[in-house]
């Protein structure tokens, strides 16, 4: 964080939700479901790993351009404004969890979660599951 004094600290601000819904049903979810298997596929590489844990932790942002919850940015008195993420599991917890089950279970969950949506019927459970990917993946906190 910067040096200069903390003035006020805010949620990240929110897309409409009626913009939201229709982005849902117009590209969101067709595309959400090829975000997720290229950033899988990249997620088997050693070489492109980033960023497919990158990908990963925006695909509630694809899906439904929901803001990455438990964010917040900070207003500084220099005029200046600072985006907080929410503190994490340590590194190593996070690396083990993602090499014994992240990797593959990932896919699983996403797989299942996309097809939820897909029905429409089981909408509501299928959309809060692909907002948990980044946990399932590496157990991110949002």
């Amino acid at each position: 964080m910067s040096t200069a004094a903390v003035t006020k600290v805010k949620p990240v601000r929110e897309i409409p939700f009626l913009l939201r819904v229709i982005w849902f049903f117009v590209l969101g979810w067709e595309l959400a479901g090829v975000w997720i298997l290229i950033a899988w596929a990249l997620n088997i590489t050693i070489l492109f790993l980033p960023l497919g844990l990158w990908m990963i932790d925006r695909v509630p942002q694809v899906l439904t351009l929901k803001a990455r919850p438990g964010a917040y940015v900070v207003d500084l008195e220099n005029g200046r404004s600072q985006f907080l993420p929410a503190s994490q599991p340590p590194f190593l917890i996070r690396a083990v969890y993602f090499i014994l089950i992240g990797w593959w279970f990932s896919l699983l969950w996403a797989a299942f979660a996309w097809l939820l949506c897909a029905t429409i019927l089981f909408l509501p459970i299928g959309v809060p599951m692909l907002n948990a990917l980044p946990f399932v993946t590496t157990l991110q906190r949002s």
